[in-house]
């Protein structure tokens, strides 16, 4: 059975019952006297996703878990979703009370302590399975979870076995999946139905990983939501090439795309009633006989021309084509994720997901739509007064700025320059630099959660 599923209800489920530090001793005298002995010899705490299974006459009688401390604010998230990988085998079944959001982050970060990259290594997973608590909505949970394992796998997957033509196969596996319709513009036809920016920063690379932009579109009634994912298969930064070790995790410089397939699939798998249109702009930025060239100036889709200042600053170029498509549509709803700047890593860190917007509602929503789902975001400005800086004088924008400050708020404004009018940009890292509880090292998903739970209040649905 999938790991992102729950465990059938039944009376074999193990009792697992949450216990606070403050708590523990009235919890033992609820206990039998020799499994009250068997906790205290053991020198269980109630910390935070600890645990201890208490042995019965057939194997485990009833397991504990810790809460922590009722105050302060936790320093971890999903740290009961440890339990997944701490416990025996067995299906346990929550025995006690937890307030709805505790209950609902244990159950979320419960399922994604399950996933496991086994693509070219096989690895043993949690055997330790979940009921679904009581009041947590186990359908939108299990849908979550299996969205962030594809973008798991899609991230996590080198850029040997990853290109734009592979990014392709994945979309389009997912729209046979749920029945939804793919166009693909490839190569030289890129040129030829206007998306020129797309084509110079892909046309460096081989053949048979030539540039494209994929196209999914499903759902035939409700507002128009449309998702745009940066898809750099590999970032060499072109002829700004970059360091050998600021390449070592650029196989995740597709990380945009994978979150609005993962996010797409989440959406499709729940039957929400939009009208979803899902961009990729899928290229690798190589480095070849025919790179773009830093000072060339290209003209986009919406006729806005372009002076390259840096080809490592290319994720902005394709997104900006695939944004112009989009507003060509008239959407209700555009979103951007792309793995975009270092220089949102260096404001917020890479456990945040800053986000853009100039819609204050839907800001909100998305803050309160993070704190429900254990998906921390952060809104950043449209700061006008730093749109001079991305005007260069000779062209009408500059793709990297000198100066070196407020790269993140300068490059959302870029964008801004060709997005539909109610538009977000979210700058994600998309990637956890170390194992975490319902987090292990590697491909990580942000904003997607906030986003999805934001949609009714931003789409009126």
């Amino acid at each position: 059975m999938s790991p992102f599923a729950f465990a059938p209800d039944s009376d074999d489920a193990i009792p697992l019952v949450p216990v606070r530090p403050d708590a523990l001793e009235s919890a033992l005298g609820q206990l039998p006297p020799e499994q009250a002995a068997w906790v205290r010899a053991l020198g269980f705490k109630a910390g935070p996703g600890e645990v201890l299974a208490l042995p019965g006459s057939h194997g485990v009688a009833r397991a504990l878990i810790g809460r922590g401390k009722a105050e302060g604010r936790p320093r971890s998230r999903f740290a009961l979703g440890q339990g997944a990988s701490r416990l025996p085998e067995g299906s346990y079944r929550l025995d006690g009370t937890l307030d709805p959001a505790e209950a609902r982050e244990m159950a979320l970060g419960w399922l994604l302590e399950g996933y496991r990259f086994t693509r070219y290594k096989e690895q043993s997973g949690p055997r330790a399975r979940l009921v679904a608590p009581q009041g947590v909505d186990a359908a939108r949970i299990e849908a979550l979870a299996q969205a962030e394992a594809l973008t798991r796998d899609l991230i996590n997957t080198p850029a040997s076995d990853m290109g734009p033509a592979d990014l392709e196969a994945a979309a389009r596996g997912l729209a046979d999946r749920f029945g939804a319709g793919l166009s693909v513009i490839t190569g030289e036809d890129l040129l030829a139905r206007n998306f020129p920016m797309i084509h110079a920063v892909g046309r460096a690379a081989a053949p048979h990983r030539a540039p494209r932009l994929i196209d999914m579109a499903w759902g035939t009634a409700g507002p128009r939501l449309t998702l745009v994912g940066k898809g750099v298969c590999f970032d060499t930064g072109g002829l700004d090439i970059k360091p050998s070790a600021s390449m070592l995790t650029m196989k995740k410089d597709m990380g945009g795309a994978a979150h609005v397939l993962g996010l797409a699939q989440a959406i499709m798998a729940l039957g929400l009633p939009v009208r979803l249109r899902v961009l990729i702009p899928a290229v690798e930025n190589a480095v070849g006989s025919d790179s773009f060239r830093p000072g060339d100036i290209l003209t986009s889709r919406k006729g806005l021309t372009v002076e390259i200042n840096n080809t490592d600053a290319e994720g902005r170029l394709v997104l900006a084509d695939a944004l112009a498509l989009a507003a060509e549509d008239d959407p209700g709803l555009t979103v951007t994720f792309a793995t975009l700047t270092g220089a949102a890593r260096v404001a917020v860190g890479p456990d945040l997901a800053p986000f853009f917007t100039d819609d204050e509602d839907l800001a909100a929503a998305l803050a309160r739509g993070g704190r429900d789902w254990a998906d921390p975001v952060w809104r950043l400005p449209f700061h006008d007064p730093y749109e001079a800086l991305i005007e260069p004088g000779i062209a009408d924008l500059d793709n990297a700025p000198s100066g070196g400050m407020a790269g993140a708020i300068t490059a959302a404004l870029f964008l801004r320059r060709f997005a539909p009018p109610r538009y977000c940009h979210f700058d994600i890292f998309a990637w956890s630099q170390s194992n975490a509880p319902g987090r292990s090292k590697g491909g990580m998903m942000q904003g997607a959660r906030a986003l999805l739970a934001a949609l009714p209040e931003a789409l009126g649905l």
